[in-house]
């Protein structure tokens, strides 16, 4: 049974409309599993090992009382960043040396009949609480590309390659079996609205603060997406963007 032991609070938010809070009961932890599985398919609800490691975000409407979104997060440090779920997929030696606290966020979804982007902005409200509380020096995780054919993404990983990739100490080098290697798609010249428009819209929030990705997406079979590493250094966020996430967070 996952534990429901916390290494961190979490401020409950509420905008009127949506509340954040940890996932503290079972019904809690089965709706955001139920919510995954619906989101990544029957292999996102499954809980693993990760999951009893992690404080569970879950996002709900205020009247109906739906789960809207869900996300897990996990502070890490350069000695169990290579234990971490991104682990799994990248070689994260490099990021061993990072000299700080780490968050990883991971398994993040909305539901599908929810595209409101108040949704995404009381989720970041929620992280930003965590990222100072805990004095955090990098947002990390894997930021997922539904299926696993690369042909509609390519234009998409063209751009991440031409404009986004990790700084050279911090990169993550390859791990697993199947990859799309950005190098490979270095003579595109993608289309810049279409190659917009694939990027899910978490990880174009990243790219808007200074995130980066790695050099080549991953093709995960068990979750049905492709997926491509994604850090993003707190320093390096535009002081205007921070001071907006901390009105946010409140």
């Amino acid at each position: 049974m996952m534990s429901l032991d916390r290494p961190f609070q979490l401020i409950p938010k509420d905008t009127g409309r949506y509340s954040l809070c940890a996932a503290v009961s079972a019904g809690d932890l089965a709706d955001a599993m139920a919510l995954r599985a619906r989101c990544f398919g029957p292999a996102g609800g499954v809980r693993d090992r990760f999951d009893a490691e992690a404080t569970h975000v879950i996002v709900r409407h205020r009247d109906s009382g739906d789960i809207v979104c869900t996300f897990r997060l996990t502070l890490l440090s350069g000695a169990s960043v290579q234990d971490s779920y991104a682990g799994q997929s990248y070689a994260l030696d490099g990021l061993a040396a990072f000299p700080g606290p780490m968050l990883e966020l991971g398994r993040f979804c909305t539901a599908p009949d929810r595209p409101d982007p108040d949704i995404l902005r009381l989720a970041w409200a929620g992280m930003t609480s965590v990222v100072d509380a805990q004095a955090v020096g990098m947002l990390m995780g894997c930021a997922s590309f539904p299926g696993t054919t690369p042909a509609p993404y390519l234009e998409a990983f063209a751009l991440l390659g031409h404009r986004h990739l990790a700084p050279a100490p911090w990169r993550p080098g390859i791990k697993a079996p199947e990859v799309v290697r950005f190098a490979a798609l270095a003579d595109q010249r993608p289309d810049l609205r279409r190659a917009q428009a694939a990027i899910p819209p978490l990880l174009r929030t990243y790219l808007a603060m200074g995130g980066w990705v790695s050099d080549h997406a991953v093709i995960d079979r068990e979750m049905d997406t492709l997926h491509v590493f994604t850090g993003l250094e707190i320093a390096a966020i535009p002081e205007s963007r921070k001071r907006l996430l901390r009105a946010l967070a409140g």
